[in-house]
């Protein structure tokens, strides 16, 4: 079994350490970094923009938190900023970040096809997979090695679960949406309701890399692997409970240094793009309802900026002019 993106690729990262760092330089060419997640999106727009415009085709890269390009234009990624992502930026002289939000996804518990396709609760999910489970009224290291063990109603079956690294912003909204959620409800946290410890590591969970497609390969070779599957309508309307907006970041001072890099942003945000009948939503890509969208345009016909949540209100990140 696998944790997974409701669409055809698996797992993401994010960039920020990029984009706190660096001065803007004068260029022809936009640099891109950040989550595996919105890799595809950002990859099909930057090849139409560099089909349609006089401008040169951006240069992405799917890195992880840590590698990448050193002054990248724009940051991707499958969750919100920080606020000590936001705060180091300031530190590194990075004044102004611009916010957009893209769509919607979804994270889940894939299964190969040829495997049966069984309905598991988010305390299945945390019982099977934190480092410590209440037991007898107290927490104790994890025992289950079989998924009938923790409810009568999975099959005997071993559980594997292969999964995104803690470098991942899946990972991060994994931990917060599954195991941070159901462990709220476990009396044996008590003060700690809501924060495990972490993820066990003695074999049964696999941290696999930011390689979308061979972690996909991997997965589909494994015929006992279990699973869920949510519906877009789902998502969309937020009654699927492991969903998320996907984002990206622009860093302010590039606007005027980086030539198209305004461009770029109007083309992403726009109906051809992320509309109800984009070109990114044939590829996997929920749409943002529309109101939502048109929102998302307002000023100056482009991207609204939205506080990350649970940063200070003093804090702002501004729209483009």
């Amino acid at each position: 079994m696998m944790i997974k993106r409701f669409w055809k690729t698996a797992f993401m990262a994010c960039a920020f350490a990029g984009l706190a760092t660096g001065s803007a330089e004068a260029r022809e060419q936009i640099k891109i970094v950040g989550s595996s997640t919105v890799f595809p999106f950002a990859s099909y727009v930057a090849e139409e923009f560099g089909k349609t415009t006089k401008f040169a085709t951006p240069v992405i890269e799917s890195t992880g938190s840590g590698g990448g390009l050193a002054t990248p234009d724009i940051t991707n990624s499958s969750r919100r900023m920080k606020k000590s992502e936001f705060e180091r930026a300031q530190q590194n002289g990075v004044k102004t970040i611009h916010e957009a939000v893209i769509g919607y996804d979804g994270i889940v518990v894939a299964n190969a096809k040829v495997a049966p396709a069984l309905k598991l609760s988010r305390k299945d999910i945390f019982m099977a997979l934190a480092e410590e489970v209440p037991m007898n009224g107290q927490l104790v290291k994890n025992p289950y090695k079989m998924w009938n063990q923790i409810n009568p109603a999975l099959p005997k079956q071993k559980i594997l679960v292969y999964g995104p690294p803690t470098s991942s912003g899946t990972r991060d909204a994994f931990d917060e949406m599954v195991m941070e959620a159901a462990s709220k409800k476990m009396t044996e946290y008590g003060t700690a309701a809501g924060k495990y410890k972490k993820i066990r590591q003695d074999g049964v969970y696999v941290p696999s890399g930011e390689n979308d497609n061979l972690i996909v390969q991997r997965i589909v070779k494994d015929r006992n692997a279990v699973g869920v599957a949510p519906l877009p309508a789902n998502i969309t309307s937020g009654k699927y409970p492991v969903s998320r907006d996907l984002f990206f970041y622009v860093k302010g001072s590039h606007l005027a240094q980086v030539t198209g890099l305004k461009e770029y942003v109007d083309l992403f945000l726009g109906e051809k793009m992320i509309g109800d009948y984009g070109y990114l939503k044939k590829i996997g890509l929920i749409p943002l309802p529309k109101a939502q969208r048109d929102a998302v345009r307002a000023i100056g016909e482009t991207m609204i900026v939205v506080m990350a949540a649970g940063l200070d209100a003093n804090l702002t990140l501004n729209p483009f002019e």
